[in-house]
This record gives C-alpha cells, sequence and structure tokens, in this order.
C-alpha cells in the first residue's frame, strides 16, 4: 500500500485538480465544488481521512459510481483498491450525504393563489396531512401525468387525441381554439419544466438511467443522494454544462430520453368521473381567462 501511494495521489490529482472539465466529466462537478463538498462532509457528517483513503478518495470513489453507475470491482481498479474497499466507502459516503439532508433537501412551497407564474397558476395545490404510518394524504393534491395514465384520482393527464407537446404549438401553427386545446397547451408547458429537471438528473447521475444492482435499502439511499447533490452543485456551480445542455434539447418541447424504456399504458386504473370534472373545471376557468395569460 504504501509503494502505491504515489500513484493513487496521481489518479487523484488526474481527477479533481487538472481541470474543472475532467472534474466535471468524472465526478459531476467543478473542483471548486467537489472540494466545498468534502469540506462540507468533513465538518457536518464526520468524514475523516484514513490510513490509506483520504476523504477526498472516498467521495470521488462515490461520485464515481453515482455518475457512471460501475459496478464496485470496476470502480477498484480505476481507484488501485479492493472492492471491499469501494463498497466500505460507498456506503459511508453515502451515510454522510444523507446526514445533510437538512442541509440539502429543499422544502417545496405550494402554488397559492397569489402565484402569477402563467405555468403554474392554474395547478394550484394547498395542505397535506401526515398520517401515523406516514403515508402522505393530499386534501388537493395530484400529479401532472401523461397519457400513459388514467386521469383518475391524484393523477390530471391531458385530453386525448389533441396536440400535446410543445413542438406542436411552435410558430406557425394555430392557437388553441377550445378549452380542451388550451389545457393542454399549459398542461404541457407545466409538465415539460417537471420533465427538463429529470433530464438533467438523468444526464448528470447514470445511476438512475439504469436497473439498480444494490439492494433495495441502497437503492433508496442513492436515488436520494443524487438528488441531494443536484441541489448541492445548482448551489455552488455558476455554469452547470448538463443544465444548459438539457435546455437547449428541451427549448422546442420535451422529448424523451432515446436511452429510455418505453413505459407500458397503465390500465388498471380507470378514470373517474369526479377527477374528469376536476380537468373539465381547470380547462374551463383557463378558457374564461384566456385574454389575461
Amino acid at each position: 500500500m504504501i509503494d502505491s501511494i504515489p500513484t493513487h495521489v496521481k489518479q487523484l490529482d488526474r481527477l479533481i485538480r487538472v481541470s474543472d472539465r475532467s472534474c466535471i466529466d468524472n465526478l459531476r462537478m467543478d473542483r471548486n465544488t467537489f472540494g466545498r463538498l468534502c469540506r462540507i462532509l468533513r465538518c457536518r457528517a464526520g468524514l475523516a481521512d484514513q490510513k490509506f483513503v483520504t476523504v477526498e478518495e472516498q467521495v470521488a470513489i462515490f461520485l464515481s459510481i453515482l455518475a457512471h453507475h460501475k459496478k464496485t470491482r470496476v470502480v477498484g481498479h480505476d481507484f488501485m483498491c479492493s472492492p471491499e474497499t469501494v463498497s466500505k466507502y460507498t456506503h459511508l459516503v453515502l451515510r454522510g450525504v444523507l446526514n445533510l439532508h437538512e442541509l440539502l433537501l429543499v422544502k417545496p412551497e405550494p402554488v397559492g393563489d397569489d402565484c402569477t407564474d402563467s405555468r403554474w397558476k392554474w395547478f394550484k395545490w394547498e395542505g397535506l396531512t401526515l398520517t401515523i404510518s406516514h403515508s402522505v394524504l393530499f386534501s388537493d393534491c395530484y400529479y401532472l401525468c401523461d397519457n400513459a395514465y388514467a386521469n383518475s384520482e391524484g393523477f390530471i393527464t391531458p385530453y386525448k387525441g389533441l396536440r400535446y407537446h410543445l413542438k406542436e404549438w411552435g410558430h406557425g401553427t394555430q392557437a388553441p381554439q377550445t378549452a380542451d386545446k388550451l389545457f393542454n397547451l399549459k398542461h404541457s408547458k407545466a409538465r415539460n419544466v417537471i420533465e427538463r429537471s429529470f433530464a438533467v438528473l438523468k444526464m448528470r447521475w447514470g445511476i438512475l438511467r439504469s436497473p439498480s444492482f444494490y439492494p433495495i435499502e441502497v437503492q433508496t439511499g442513492l436515488i436520494i443522494a443524487c438528488f441531494l447533490l443536484h441541489n448541492f452543485i445548482r448551489t455552488h456551480m455558476e455554469v452547470d454544462p448538463y443544465e444548459e445542455l438539457v435546455l437547449a434539447q428541451h427549448e422546442d418541447g420535451y422529448e424523451s430520453d432515446p436511452d429510455d424504456p418505453l413505459v407500458p399504458t397503465i390500465s388498471t386504473v380507470a378514470p373517474t368521473p369526479m377527477w374528469t370534472k376536476k380537468r373539465d373545471d381547470l380547462a374551463a376557468a383557463m378558457w374564461a381567462h384566456r385574454p389575461n395569460v
């Protein structure tokens, strides 16, 4: 191990000290952001240098797994250590990142009556209650979904058989002429923002793009860590190349990732009259206020 230390140092230098481009390509953040993350993990999560593995190398091992979804033996080869060492520090850094949830987790804010953003103002929700079992019940909350889902409790989908994707409403096309078409346009604009957010996450973290080979409880933690680190990067990196790339790709409307597996239509949940009426009421309200939006 002592003889291999110079090689370890060169490997780490190549990843995090040569250039921002190299650091971003390999660990999904620039050198300054990486240094800040290591410092926070030292000070607030209790990570410490070990005899042969510094905090910086521990964090680099973990980020490499998230970024490229490599198996431990492959990462071990890259960092010249055993798979057992990779596994040890993956779990150690994962716990450290999850312990930062109070610092990194962004609490959602309800879309209220005073919202002026035309993408969201029609889809406001209010109120939530936590039950003893910690499941969440929303009094007026729902997901904006595509037509793979049924327009039923908790799901608002577009009207079928009408234009939906933003690129279909581009320059040179006719403006919406009916309430249901206007609803589809507003629904698509709101959902496009959500799709872009998930596209950035998937582009940044390769572990989110394919089935994981970790136990389910570890998978859950890794997914949460991806979100927390995404928030950290957005806070500390002035320019995020992944976000800019996704924004450029989505200027004309959301396009599915060509690597995404096809999701079969969910047919076990039937549309419900109450939620069909809710969608119709939303569409009617949008149509009634169309000169002002």
